[in-house]
């Protein structure tokens, strides 16, 4: 009786698996991937190329959106572009913050390169507005914002 009891107990360890259920492995891939993904977004959002993409994309929507106002409601809409406080805005909107590290400035066909002061780029109601380049730059790397006065196009070069 014994050495029937020695034996169940025998077969019984041999069966017993000592492994990882395949819920507990999906939960621990689960957790890397959300801690993989979080990390990937905290560090893209500091990188400074990152910022001044993010910079030039914000300045030519608000330019496009502005373009689109004075489509719809048939007057002028202003985009102001203070170089020296380090903001801009749509004309009566909240204003947005130029991040530290990028710097700006604007080439006006005909007041050259404007380093200070508050830019206006106006639009008119038919959607035209005046040409010029806005440059934002960052260490090494450069964005350019083209205004095509012609066809009221904003290209990010």
């Amino acid at each position: 009786m014994q050495n029937a009891a020695a034996k169940i107990k025998h077969i019984k360890s041999k069966t017993t698996n000592h492994g990882f259920t395949l819920l507990e492995l999906i939960i621990v891939l689960f957790f890397i991937a959300l801690i993989l993904g979080l990390s990937t977004l905290f560090f893209a959002n500091t990188l400074p190329s990152s910022r001044l993409n993010a910079t030039a994309r914000e300045i030519s929507a608000t330019i496009r959106h502005a373009r689109h106002l004075a489509l719809v409601n048939g007057q002028k809409e202003t985009v102001i572009i203070n170089l020296d406080s380090r903001y801009f805005s749509l004309e009566g909107i909240a204003q947005k913050n130029i991040p530290s590290g990028i710097t700006l400035k604007v080439i006006d066909p005909l007041l050259g390169e404007v380093h200070r002061g508050e830019y206006p780029i106006v639009i008119e109601s038919t959607g035209a507005m005046e040409g010029g380049t806005i440059v934002l730059s960052s260490g090494k790397k450069i964005e350019s914002i083209q205004l095509d006065p012609v066809v009221g196009s904003v290209v990010i070069k």
